[in-house]
């Protein structure tokens, strides 16, 4: 597998996945600077001109969500997603969209001090934090026990807020955000 990576950009997310997995990776460096992102040897693989992009032998993947759903899939023995029969797994398929397509953008909305519409199509920040909230249940993780690649897309985003100094999302929450960073291949930026 190739993660065309930089350490400013959403690759972080699909390195950390990586890591959790125990895949044999390699790391391709994209300098932004010379717009290498742009290029149509880059563009073949990720059309949208962004990273994350991985490719695993024919298979070529773009999109932090495709990607986790992917790798968790590809290592199943790392137990990072429920197992396709499980009761659980539309609950997990339902969280890792829910991470980009809600929670992410009414973030960068709240860090923005940008108001929410409702046209736009997602939530506002707070209903968004709530629904993870409650998610959250009892247990440590989403799924309890179980770390999963929802936590990984999800706790990014907390994370990122933290990084950009957001203001506190509650003793919950915050908690959460600490157990993610105390992991060993937990998100890091540079």
């Amino acid at each position: 597998m190739e993660l065309y990576f930089n350490p400013r950009s959403r690759a972080t997310i699909s390195k950390w996945l990586l890591d959790e997995a125990g895949a044999d990776y390699t790391l391709v460096p994209v300098d932004f600077e010379t717009r290498q992102h742009k290029t149509p040897e880059f563009l073949a693989i990720n059309p949208a001109g962004k990273l994350p992009a991985l490719v695993d032998g024919g298979q070529r993947l773009f999109e932090s969500a495709a990607i986790a759903l992917y790798i968790a899939d590809r290592h199943p023995a790392a137990n990072l997603a429920p197992a396709p029969d499980s009761p659980d797994r539309g609950r997990y398929l339902s969280l890792v969209v829910y991470a980009t397509a809600q929670l992410e953008p009414a973030m960068g909305d709240a860090l923005l001090g940008a108001e929410t519409s409702s046209s736009r199509g997602w939530t506002d920040y707070a209903t968004a934090r709530g629904v993870i909230e409650r998610e959250l249940g009892d247990g440590p993780w989403l799924f309890g026990d179980q770390f999963t690649a929802a936590d990984i897309l999800i706790g990014s985003i907390f994370i990122w807020k933290r990084m950009f100094g957001g203001d506190s999302d509650g003793a919950r929450i915050d908690a959460y955000v600490d157990r993610l960073l105390a992991r060993p291949h937990a998100l890091r930026t540079g």
